[in-house]
């Protein structure tokens, strides 16, 4: 554990991944934020925009290109798609280590304009980056200078299938069913968050057209030691429900010969054994990101329709959590070789 404060910014802290990041931070033992980027609210001070941020109170936001570089040592880049990859090489090059909460770095140069309708505009940068799923790809993080941090959706997705799809007790295309709070959508208003449309709803959208679908596909690729060729197909259908933080997902997939539920179980649990965020859920218990609210927890579970012949994998997050700004600690701490909950809560604020 590191015995001095170690300066970090935060660019796009005045959206809700950006917040969550301070409100962990204020708690950390060894990150401090020194700088709060932001763009819309650059000026204003934090206590007018976020009450609950008490320690930051008086501190106001300061243009994202204000930073300097070399008064920090790492920067969170929290922005939105497209604006990332435009400042996060010079950050990179100028000696930090970051941690994007963003898409830029996530999927191949060529996926860019049809999931996310841009080019990218630093595709040499994407060979540099490390996908940030902490417990999958952790020797790659704690050498890495510029991580990825995965989406809210993938993260419970990638995390219970990729044990199972390794050691070949699933097989074929991937349907996935996912289910998001609001603030996954953004602080920005438009009429699908806004309380009279979403209040008593069930919403689906971007089916089959969400940027998450690709990430999905070649984090289990990576994750089973197989080339983009060799990526599972995935259908994903997410859906808004009217709560604040949260995603459930519900992946489907078909057993392979022989596979049984006791079988699937134990992969779950021993691949996870010892992991402080990640929580395999025994027969008959369902994952609830209720009461996840406010931790860097995952929990997990496998259920198996017999009569289909096909696996059923749950998972739970909060989507501010372990899907934004909790996972993007955790990263970092491993990039400075920190104790890897060094600030990350793992009791939930409940009921």
């Amino acid at each position: 554990m590191s015995d001095r404060a170690i300066p970090v910014a935060v660019l796009g802290a005045s959206g809700f991944s950006g917040a969550e990041l301070l409100r962990l931070l204020a708690g950390h033992p060894s990150l401090e934020a020194a700088f709060l980027g932001a763009h819309d609210a650059a000026g204003q001070v934090v206590g007018d925009v976020y009450p609950h941020l008490g320690p930051y109170a008086g501190v106001r936001y300061q243009p994202v290109d204000a930073l300097a570089p070399e008064t920090v040592e790492a920067a969170f880049v929290a922005l939105p798609p497209g604006e990332s990859a435009k400042v996060v090489p010079g950050l990179v090059e100028a000696g930090l280590r970051v941690v994007d909460l963003g898409g830029d770095f996530r999927l191949p140069a060529d996926a860019y304009p049809g999931w996310y309708g841009f080019e990218h505009p630093a595709p040499a940068w994407l060979g540099k980056s490390v996908y940030g799923l902490t417990e999958l790809f952790r020797d790659q993080v704690a050498g890495a200078a510029l991580v990825a941090n995965p989406g809210c959706y993938p993260t419970p997705v990638v995390l219970g299938l990729a044990p199972l799809l390794k050691a070949g007790l699933v097989t074929g295309r991937i349907v996935v069913d996912g289910k998001s709070g609001i603030s996954g959508a953004g602080k920005k208003l438009n009429w699908d968050s806004h309380f009279a449309s979403l209040d008593g709803s069930v919403k689906p959208y971007r089916v089959g057209r969400h940027q998450h679908t690709p990430e999905m596909e070649t984090a289990l690729a990576n994750a089973r030691g197989s080339d983009a060729a060799d990526a599972p197909t995935v259908t994903f259908a997410p859906h808004l429900v009217p709560t604040v933080r949260g995603i459930l997902t519900t992946s489907y997939v078909q057993l392979a010969a022989g596979a049984g539920a006791d079988q699937l179980r134990e992969v779950l649990w021993d691949t996870y054994a010892g992991e402080p965020f990640i929580r395999p859920l025994p027969a008959g218990q369902a994952p609830d990101p209720k009461r996840l609210t406010g931790t860097n927890l995952c929990e997990l579970a496998i259920e198996v329709d017999a009569h289909a012949a096909m696996a059923v994998v749950i998972g739970a997050i909060d989507n501010l959590g372990k899907g934004a700004a909790g996972q993007a600690i955790q990263n970092l701490n491993v990039m400075f070789g920190l104790d890897e909950t060094a600030g990350l809560p793992t009791i939930g604020v409940y009921p």
